[in-house]
């Protein structure tokens, strides 16, 4: 499985202030921090539980609390959002030497991915994790996390040490209200054959609008 290298990896790990950091100290004007669903954040093989590690974007240098995991180097960290989310970037800041994660391969809407079968799917994206003491920024395909309500990060293996560390984890992109059956709500609500009929050009049979 090929690795994300060149405009994800080598110059990512970074610790500035960005062109759409918002005033003051609020961070980045797309973090996703305020619509995470704190309450069902889940950590397998951590010694503590995962949201500790996801903080508010001023504290993302601070090494104070951190996810470690537990019987070896292996981590899952999944995080739902409390609506739609169309995923930009994820922010790391790990470590530190060889408890870095070597990579980390990240699904969407997967909210039961365990152990046993996360080795037999293939992640949307996946990212070496360079060993840094700074906050890397991993941008992914927003084509491939347009409508997202749970992102899974899975770090199958350190640099060498018997665990792995995560000091902070961070997203961003751009959030909407979660809704019900849009679709089936639209076309059960105005849904006339003869408009149907007009619009497609078919004799007498209805056809739904192509998407």
């Amino acid at each position: 499985m090929a690795h994300e290298h060149n405009d994800h990896c080598g110059h990512e790990a970074h610790d500035h202030d960005h062109d759409h950091d918002a005033p003051g100290n609020l961070g980045p004007s797309d973090t996703l921090y305020p619509y995470i669903d704190f309450e069902n954040v889940v950590a397998l093989n951590a010694e503590t539980e995962g949201r500790v590690a996801i903080k508010p974007w001023h504290e993302r240098q601070s090494e104070e609390k951190f996810i470690e995991s537990d019987a070896d180097d292996q981590l899952i960290l999944r995080v739902p959002f409390t609506g739609s989310v169309k995923l930009r970037a994820i922010l790391l800041k790990t470590g530190p030497g060889e408890q870095t994660p070597d990579k980390v391969c990240i699904f969407a809407n997967e909210d039961n991915l365990d152990f046993s079968d996360v080795s037999e799917r293939k992640p949307i994206q996946e990212f070496d994790v360079p060993e840094s003491r700074d906050v890397g920024e991993y941008a992914v395909k927003p084509a491939k996390f347009s409508n997202v309500t749970s992102v899974t990060l899975f770090f199958p293996g350190s640099l060498g040490g018997d665990t792995t560390r995560l000091y902070y984890v961070g997203f961003l992109g751009h959030w909407t209200e979660r809704k019900t059956n849009p679709v089936i709500t639209v076309y059960e609500s105005q849904a006339n054959l003869a408009d149907h009929e007009k619009i497609q050009g078919m004799d007498g049979s209805f056809s739904a609008p192509q998407m």
